[in-house]
């Protein structure tokens, strides 16, 4: 099928994109992965579209600091070859390598991801992994709105009529800190049936002092565990450890589907997290105790 008829239109300005999103049922178009089939699928008719593909102000990356910050027309391709951010921040490129494929990262974003919201998705459950602050904007003004605010359900943002996301910031992790974002699907390119990613700092005698552990994929939203969080902080990594910690999952709610069932999801994502905390303890230096 064709999309339905619209009026299209291409600010050069972010004011002026502001002007155009106080009309009736207008629709950003920002990298169009999720929005164009949507249109030819007849599951969207808006009346008009505004691209704001030509925004120079929604762009770039920062890495200075301590604190990390993108526009929110930053392409996914961006992110995974971005040099600066995967020498403080390599969890990004990992989890970016699991988007799509390169043809579907070339012309994706941050922001498009961001408002899109679908579950199984890897850069929201990214941005709640870095507790990120998201900047909105519309003609009223500005509002800072943090991220387990502003995802509300699937493809539910917190965006009023009239309103953009503008910039995503966060505080960058120490320089040499564990990481891992691992995500199991049917076949590469495929969303995700869950995913699980952690973040976690160490002493030099090898003790967990900060931890941030997420999982995706299992319900509407990406879900912070922050009970896993207090198991881990304090502790030496060790398998029984992280067993113990993998048992958050299982009261999570989990929604199935034709390829996997709500249990099935759980278990994928309990083996996930316990390699991911595996990985991160290694990559940050310590081994791992078996008993």
């Amino acid at each position: 099928m064709k999309a339905p008829p619209f009026e299209y239109h291409r600010p050069q300005n972010l004011t002026d994109a502001l002007k155009l999103l106080g009309g009736t049922d207008v629709r950003v178009l920002a990298g169009g992965q999720s929005l164009v089939p949507m249109l030819n699928f007849r599951l969207l008719a808006p009346a008009a579209l505004v691209d704001i593909n030509g925004l120079e102000e929604l762009q770039g990356i920062s890495t200075s600091d301590g604190r990390l910050s993108f526009g929110a027309m930053v392409r996914q391709r961006d992110i995974e070859r971005h040099e600066g951010l995967a020498a403080v921040a390599p969890i990004f490129g990992e989890a970016v390598r699991e988007i799509g494929h390169r043809q579907t990262r070339n012309r994706g974003t941050i922001g498009g991801s961001l408002c899109h919201l679908d579950p199984s998705a890897e850069l929201p459950m990214l941005f709640v992994l870095h507790d990120a602050s998201l900047t909105i904007q519309s003609m009223a003004g500005t509002r800072r709105v943090h991220i387990r605010d502003f995802i509300q359900g699937a493809m539910s943002p917190a965006l009023e009529t009239g309103e953009i996301l503008t910039r995503l910031e966060m505080d960058a992790w120490p320089q040499g800190h564990g990481y891992a974002f691992l995500e199991h699907a049917r076949r590469a390119g495929d969303f995700a049936m869950s995913s699980a990613a952690c973040l976690l700092t160490f002493d030099a005698q090898g003790v967990v002092t900060r931890a941030s552990v997420c999982v995706g994929g299992l319900g509407e939203r990406p879900v912070r565990l922050d009970g896993a969080e207090s198991l881990l902080t304090g502790k030496m990594p060790g398998l029984p450890l992280f067993a113990q910690v993998a048992d958050e999952i299982s009261g999570l709610p989990a929604d199935g589907s034709i390829h996997a069932s709500a249990s099935f999801k759980r278990q994928i994502a309990r083996t996930l997290l316990q390699r991911a905390l595996i990985r991160a303890s290694e990559r940050a230096g310590f081994a791992v105790v078996t008993s």
